[in-house]
């Protein structure tokens, strides 16, 4: 099993405005490893709401590389591999918003939302939100920190996979039920249940 759980943090209401992402690198069905970046997001305009929520501002990432380095870093890492979001709408979205911004091609991957494998799996749960989903299951980790949260996300979904006695992403969301979202170079795809999705173009 091979994937990439990210996560991203926002300086402020805009999508395109990346300040933070952390990555959880699965390998042969465990975390191998964890990283995290700082991104400069345009305009360095940072909103008291989000400095709050995460407790990143200006200082930390006026040295940090823009959006278009940190994704040409990223990007080729990703062949082969399922990428994982705990609520995968808004970190796509952070990524589509960001590339149109620069005027990038999207990258090219699947993905797997663990909101919605967290909601197949273990529908009981009062709350799928991760910290949530984490007491429950027993996973320590610190919110609101990108690079917690993608280590988060990724043992949740290692969860769900030895719970379904599965040993790859697409048969994990298979056995929830659930069709992988997927992005490509000018659109992208929804994960969601098992129905027919409308395929979205870039601009649709």
């Amino acid at each position: 099993m091979h994937a990439v759980a990210i996560d991203f943090e926002t300086a402020n209401e805009q999508r395109a405005s990346p300040c933070s992402i952390g990555l959880a690198w699965i390998d042969d069905g465990v975390i191998a490893s964890v990283e995290h970046h700082y991104i400069r997001p345009p305009g360095m305009r940072f909103a008291g709401f989000n400095i709050a929520f995460h407790g990143i501002g200006p200082e930390q990432v006026k040295d940090a590389e823009e959006f278009p380095a940190v994704l040409a870093a990223i990007a080729p890492r990703l062949e082969g591999r399922t990428v994982l979001a705990h609520n995968a709408a808004f970190d796509v979205s952070v990524i589509r918003n960001t590339c149109d911004h620069y005027g990038l091609a999207y990258p090219d991957f699947d993905y797997l939302c663990t909101v919605k494998l967290a909601q197949a799996c273990w529908p009981d749960m009062v709350s799928h939100k991760l910290n949530q989903v984490c007491a429950e299951l027993g996973v320590a980790f610190r919110h609101h920190d990108a690079a917690e949260d993608a280590f988060a996300c990724a043992s949740v979904a290692l969860e769900a996979a030895r719970m379904h006695r599965v040993e790859s992403f697409p048969a994990l969301a298979d056995a929830g039920r659930l069709s992988l979202g997927r992005v490509w170079s000018d659109g992208y795809s929804p994960c969601s249940s098992a129905a027919p999705r409308p395929r979205r173009s870039r601009w649709g």
